[in-house]
C-alpha cells in the first residue's frame, strides 16, 4: 500500500515543470481569484451568520490541509519535513487564525491575524519559490498541496477582513504591530531551537526570514540584527496600505448608502 501511495504522491518530473509565472502558476492564481469571486458574490448580501459560517469553513479547510500534510509527507517525500512546522508566517497564521475563531481571548485579534494571514499567503501564492525550486510536474502533490493551502488561506484572509463586524480602524492598528512582534519572536525561537548540527542531524532554517536575507542584499554579518526589524517594518507598512484602501472603500460605501 505504501508503495502505491508513494508512486501517486511523489515528486514527478516530465516534459512540463512548474515555474513561477508560467502558465500553470497563473492558472492556479486565477483559480483562487475565481473561487474568491464566486464565494463573495454568493455571500456578500447574506446574513452575518452565513458570512461567519463561510469564513469558518474556509479556515477549517486550510487548517485541515495543513494537518493532513504531516500525514501525507512520508508518502510523498519519504519523510516529515520539519520546515513545515508552524514557524513560517503562512503556517503560523493558519494555526492562529483557526484558534482565533475558537479561543475567547484571541477573538479580539482575529481580524489582525486574518489580515496578516491574507498578506503573507498572497505573497507566497504570487511567488511560490519553495515549489519552483523543485521543477516538478504542476499536478504533483507538492505543487497542488502547497498552492491549494496558500490559496485557501488567501481567500479566507480576504473574506475574514471584509466580513468582520468590527472592521479595520487605524486606532487599533497597534494590534497588528503586536502580532508581528510576537510572530518575529516565535520565528526566532524556532530558528534557535532547530538550527544546528548534532549526530546525524544538520539543518539550517530561515523561518520568517529572520536569520538570512532571501534576496542577498545586506551584509550577512548584519542579517541577524537587521532582518527581524526589517520584516516587522515591511509587513506593517503593507498592512497600513491595506488599512488605507479599506478605509477609503468604507467611506465611499458610506457616502453611496447615505445618498440612496
Amino acid at each position: 500500500m505504501y508503495a502505491k501511495i508513494h508512486d501517486l504522491l511523489c515528486d514527478r518530473k516530465g516534459d512540463v515543470a512548474f515555474t513561477c509565472f508560467g502558465g500553470w502558476h497563473i492558472g492556479y492564481i486565477l483559480l483562487f481569484f475565481a473561487i474568491f469571486t464566486v464565494i463573495f458574490l454568493a455571500t456578500h448580501k447574506k446574513s452575518a451568520a452565513i458570512k461567519d459560517k463561510t469564513v469558518n469553513t474556509l479556515i477549517n479547510i486550510a487548517f485541515g490541509l495543513y494537518i493532513l500534510d504531516f500525514f501525507m509527507m512520508p508518502f510523498a517525500y519519504e519523510m516529515i519535513d520539519i520546515e513545515k512546522l508552524p514557524f513560517h508566517i503562512c503556517t503560523t497564521m493558519c494555526v492562529m487564525c483557526f484558534l482565533s475563531r475558537r479561543v475567547g481571548f484571541l477573538k479580539k485579534d482575529r481580524i489582525h491575524l486574518a489580515l496578516l494571514g491574507f498578506i503573507s499567503n498572497l505573497v507566497y501564492l504570487i511567488y511560490p519559490a519553495g515549489v519552483m525550486w523543485y521543477a516538478v510536474d504542476p499536478l504533483c502533490y507538492r505543487v497542488v498541496q502547497t498552492l491549494v493551502f496558500h490559496g485557501t488561506m488567501t481567500v479566507y484572509g480576504l473574506l475574514a477582513v471584509i466580513y468582520d463586524e468590527e472592521g479595520l480602524h487605524f486606532k487599533t492598528c497597534y494590534r497588528d504591530l503586536i502580532v508581528l512582534i510576537f510572530m518575529t519572536l516565535w520565528a526566532m525561537l524556532g530558528n534557535t531551537l532547530y538550527n544546528g548540527t548534532a549526530g546525524s542531524y544538520s539543518h539550517f532554517h530561515n523561518w520568517f526570514f529572520v536569520v538570512q536575507d532571501p534576496f542577498g542584499i545586506f551584509d550577512p554579518k548584519l542579517l541577524p540584527y537587521i532582518m527581524p526589524f526589517l520584516n516587522i517594518a515591511v509587513f506593517f507598512a503593507v498592512e497600513m496600505a491595506v488599512y488605507a484602501v479599506y478605509t477609503a472603500l468604507t467611506k465611499r460605501k458610506g457616502r453611496e448608502t447615505s445618498e440612496m
